[in-house]
């Protein structure tokens, strides 16, 4: 019960935002872009600067990156590796290759993914790369149009509560 208290307070709190619903909504799919990406200590400072370049809100890019987490790291790293090695005609099995994913799956220190990720050469780094961007777009576009009918519709609520407060004081 204190978990669900929680997760309410906080989409209360991000329903709270008074930036733009654009800026909202862009901030949050820049987030997950940068969160679906194979980049884990990177994630938020990429999303950051995407946010700061593009004008978008900062806290909800940091928010989005949140669409990376322990739980689906394994899978992330894997379905970009399989993508990305795909288009660039790679095999989709090797050793360096496992050993990053066992690394993952071990539940290693981010800094150890990070090196093995870094000294696995540039075609299977560029592999991880491709395959999260291209992941990142297909995931970042649904959740900007998602986002966007939600923080619209959170505005419109918080203009209706404040006209009918405003409302109901008036005729006191």
């Amino acid at each position: 019960m204190k978990i669900q208290r929680q997760l309410r307070y906080y989409l209360l709190r991000l329903l709270a935002l008074r930036d733009e619903p654009h800026e909202l909504a862009l901030g949050i799919a820049f987030g997950v872009l940068a969160g679906m990406m194979p980049i884990i200590p990177f994630q938020t400072a990429l999303a950051l600067a995407l946010a700061v370049a593009f004008k978008a809100s900062k806290i909800t890019s940091v928010l989005g990156t949140w669409v990376s987490n322990p739980l689906n790291w394994y899978f992330l790293y894997f379905y970009s590796y399989k993508l990305g090695a795909f288009l660039l005609l790679l095999p989709e099995k090797n050793a360096t290759f496992s050993s990053i994913m066992e690394a993952v799956h071990s539940g290693s220190e981010i800094i150890v993914i990070a090196e093995k990720l870094m000294s696995a050469g540039g075609f299977i780094l560029a592999a991880f790369i491709l395959g999260g961007l291209i992941m990142g777009i297909a995931a970042s576009i649904p959740s900007y149009f998602i986002c966007i009918h939600l923080f619209r519709y959170a505005k419109a609520w918080r203009k209706k509560r404040k006209e009918h407060r405003k409302w109901r004081l008036q005729g006191r």
